[in-house]
């Protein structure tokens, strides 16, 4: 699951090349504006004076920061579990410190964070948006354990091709029709 702005070329072409090298379903929500049912809807992401502050940028490995640098250069802002709900809340990174904010996995197998961080902009969190991969977990594709499948039964099956259908046709479940 990923979420991408349609403005910025680089992170949305990123995100689709991860998308497309995946193996197996990927969902990736572009937001786009529409001039007609909700022109400015994404203002607030798109605007280089208010961007900083609500665009929440996913990336594998790092420290979820966002938000007006402050005196050291670094984002003000940051994400943090919260143990009263089981979710993430924003938190000011001078309040709780560096080690506390969250580090993105995105290749962690259970989903109760990636979900959490998705509903930030359900929980109140209107003008901040988390943009990246929320989740990228690699577990065999059906199509492939369908194969596996196909071939362990021909392997366990006697005989040449000619015979197993021949079988197939001749034993077994049969009847005659007159």
């Amino acid at each position: 699951m990923a979420r991408t702005i349609d403005s910025d070329r680089k992170h949305l072409t990123s995100v689709l090349s991860a998308a497309a090298a995946h193996r197996g379903t990927s969902f990736v929500e572009i937001y786009q504006n529409c001039p007609i049912f909700n022109d400015g809807a994404f203002d607030a992401i798109k605007s280089p004076d208010t961007k900083a502050d609500a665009i929440i940028p996913l990336v594998h490995g790092e420290p979820i920061r966002f938000g007006t640098p402050d005196g050291s250069g670094q984002a003000g802002k940051g994400l943090i579990r919260d143990s009263r709900t089981g979710g993430v809340k924003i938190v000011e990174v001078a309040d709780v410190g560096e080690q506390a904010l969250l580090v993105h996995d995105a290749h962690n197998p259970d989903p109760s964070t990636a979900f959490a961080i998705s509903r930030l902009t359900d929980s109140g969190y209107l003008n901040q948006s988390p943009i990246g991969i929320f989740r990228q977990v690699e577990r065999p594709a059906y199509d492939d354990q369908a194969r596996a499948q196909v071939d362990s039964a021909r392997k366990a099956a006697p005989g040449g091709a000619e015979e197993r259908l021949a079988g197939l046709i001749g034993g077994g479940d049969t009847w005659t029709v007159v």
